[in-house]
């Protein structure tokens, strides 16, 4: 049924797009419900666009954030927090991830931490793109989030 929807779709938004542009936008979105390494991000009980807003303390000082998380997928275990991206064309390594990216799933993970406890909070970026999926390992979170402290 995705495929079907998926078409419905591409041609009410898509309507002046060339047919090449609705069959990469659909192959790039088959190519990312496929792939088992997708599973937790869409896994039954995952959700879209969880908005998040706290206060998070950087060194000494309180700081309110609020945002948007792309998708929030919760298993006995973890939490994963993914933010999609369109860079094109995407980042072929961790290392040229923006910085800001980072420190804005430093900042939602430190902001889940209170709410899931007991539980892993993971961060990755889904380049849309490729489709590539980047886990960001805790210590570059913390580090972003050392830098905001300086800045």
């Amino acid at each position: 049924e995705r495929e079907a929807a998926a078409r419905r779709y591409l041609a009410r938004i898509g309507a002046a797009w060339g047919q090449d542009e609705i069959e990469a936008a659909w192959s790039s979105v088959a190519a990312i419900l496929g792939d088992d390494s997708f599973r937790d991000v869409f896994a039954p009980g995952s959700r879209a666009e969880v908005s998040i807003m706290g206060t998070v303390t950087l060194s000494t000082r309180p700081f309110a954030v609020s945002g948007k998380i792309d998708r929030l997928a919760v298993t006995a275990d973890a939490a994963l927090i993914v933010d999609y991206k369109t860079n094109r064309p995407a980042p072929a390594t961790i290392d040229q991830v923006p910085p800001g990216y980072v420190a804005q799933l430093g900042l939602y993970r430190a902001l889940l931490s209170p709410i899931y406890p007991e539980r892993r909070i993971e961060a990755a970026l889904l380049f849309t793109d490729a489709p590539r999926l980047v886990p960001l390992p805790a210590a570059m979170l913390d580090a972003a989030l050392a830098r905001l402290t300086r800045a």
